[in-house]
């Protein structure tokens, strides 16, 4: 069990990463199927085959036999035409597992993902006519869609159409659209479970970035967070690069989380970012 420590506005304290891993979890659950092995953990969703976050083993603790478990992911995702794929924590107590991966012919690639706790504040902004904000609803789907597929980090439209659908119509998320001048150019959406609020699919159309309009959406977020009373704001960002954005609005890291993806087929992580 690893322990993160993290500074925040009580001072330096402990942050355990089972906690980090239970209100992932909770996300997951909302458009993916969980089934918990000796082992670790099993996500699948054969609605999205080629959605990473919805299928993949996941390993936090010590894998003492390697071969079988692969033996046992590799057949679980393959009868049902799925690449198999691990998520995997605790990489220092991972070894073996990595090497037996790699044996297997799966590719493996470290990923640094910080953890972000907004510090409650909510800073005074520039209001400005050209924009507005609303929920999304039936009638601006299709906008808001539009551009959460446009974004090749998220996947792309082979990935949102399906996955924003279901998060439209689960009652635990809240969508929201910006207009600037009229036109839908950003989005943004919460969920919430146990009290708590993650923040996720913050985009922008590509023609519209360099307005701040983040912040304005990023603002309004964390008003509604408030006047909901929920006790935390978290985001996830996937690199640096944006993680000092969300400092810029409050965001605090109280974590950096290193994982660790094998996977049998398909890009990595890295590429689908454009990272590679």
């Amino acid at each position: 069990m690893v322990n993160y420590v993290i500074s925040g506005l009580l001072g330096v304290f402990l942050l355990n990463l089972q906690e980090i891993i239970k209100l992932d979890f909770a996300y997951l659950d909302t458009f993916t199927t969980r089934t918990d092995t000796s082992w670790g953990t099993l996500f699948c969703n054969e609605n999205q085959p080629i959605y990473y976050d919805a299928n993949h083993a996941h390993i936090d603790r010590e894998c003492e036999h390697p071969q079988l478990v692969i033996d046992e992911v590799k057949g679980f995702y393959q009868s049902r035409n799925i690449v198999p794929r691990f998520y995997i924590y605790n990489l220092e107590d991972q070894q073996n597992l990595i090497a037996q991966l790699k044996l297997n012919h799966f590719g493996f690639e470290e990923l640094i993902g910080p953890v972000q706790l907004w510090d409650q504040q909510i800073l005074k902004i520039e209001t400005s006519e050209e924009i507005s904000i609303e929920l999304v609803t039936t009638e601006n789907y299709s906008e808001a869609l539009h551009i959460e597929c446009s974004i090749k980090e998220f996947g792309g439209k082979a990935v949102r159409e399906k996955a924003f659908e279901v998060e439209f119509n689960h009652p635990s998320y809240v969508h929201y659209l910006l207009r600037y001048n009229g036109i839908a150019s950003s989005t943004a959406c919460i969920f919430i479970g146990d009290n708590q609020a993650r923040m996720e699919s913050v985009a922008t159309l590509e023609e519209y970035r360099g307005k701040g309009l983040i912040g304005n959406l990023i603002h309004y977020i964390q008003v509604v967070v408030a006047k909901k009373g929920l006790d935390n704001l978290w985001v996830f960002p996937i690199n640096g690069k944006i993680e000092k954005v969300y400092q810029k609005y409050g965001f605090k890291t109280v974590a950096k989380l290193k994982m660790g993806h094998a996977f049998l087929g398909g890009k990595s992580v890295k590429e689908i970012r454009g990272e590679e």
